[in-house]
């Protein structure tokens, strides 16, 4: 079902089955992929905070709002100054939800975290990533979400608002219908962009994304980069030499 959503820890839970009866019948498994937080509730295991708190989130919102997100940040400061540390200033939604954690808990965030951590086990990971040039990585985003809207990305979003409109679920701030290319799609059945804008701001989306996954796992000191596309025959021997290597140890 292409509009079915998992959480990044129920993602984590059925990759963990899938990787386990590889390996039960004595093959290697390999997660291909670029959204880091699946990858780390995968690797790492995600703590079990509470619920969501519409009356926290709003009251939150609303200070960030009046008075900003600095002070928002300064109060998950008093609250939980290691969780502060590791968000940036003016990562509301990140602020929000820790500052959330801690009122809704009465613990902090950080140390939830520490504790509550579930990581992947029985496994040697090797990482690797894929670091193209910048440019030519735009290009080929660009080509992509150009061939999606010319091979019936719009008539497909369409077949699905149809099938799925009295479900409620285009109503869900984190639904599928939202993500990348869907979203500039609807635009454009609803009159709001014409096909023309409708590719270019895909294409725009996709690049900022790109460039979030990249700042995102930059930060990963254990990825071995590798220059170039998957495609590249260059990039598979590296790459072929790298697992080899792993393996043999």
């Amino acid at each position: 079902d292409p509009l079915q959503l998992f959480t990044a820890g129920e993602y984590a839970r059925q990759a963990r089955a899938v990787l386990e009866n590889i390996k039960s019948r004595g093959h290697v498994p390999m997660v291909v992929g670029g959204t880091g937080l699946y990858l780390r509730a995968l690797i790492d295991g995600l703590f079990a905070g509470p619920q969501r708190s519409e009356g926290v989130r709003s009251r939150l919102r609303s200070i960030a709002e009046n008075k900003g997100t600095q002070h928002l940040h300064r109060i998950l400061t008093r609250l939980d100054a290691a969780s502060a540390t590791n968000i940036h200033v003016n990562d509301t939604p990140k602020i929000i939800r820790a500052i959330e954690v801690c009122i809704s808990s009465r613990e902090k965030m950080s140390e939830l975290f520490r504790r509550g951590r579930d990581p992947l086990t029985g496994f040697r990971i090797l990482r690797l990533g894929l670091g193209p040039d910048r440019q030519l990585l735009y290009e080929r985003i660009n080509r992509r979400c150009q061939w999606m809207f010319e091979h019936g990305l719009v008539q497909e979003t369409r077949a699905l608002i149809k099938k799925y409109v009295e479900s409620g679920i285009f109503g869900v701030p984190d639904s599928p219908i939202n993500a990348l290319g869907y979203r500039q799609a609807v635009q454009n059945i609803r009159g709001e962009l014409e096909m023309k804008e409708a590719i270019s701001a895909a294409q725009q989306a996709h690049r900022n994304y790109a460039k979030r996954q990249l700042t995102w796992f930059r930060a990963d000191q254990q990825m071995h980069w590798l220059e170039g596309f998957g495609d590249d025959t260059q990039t598979q021997t590296v790459a072929a030499r790298l697992l080899h290597d792993f393996l043999a140890k």
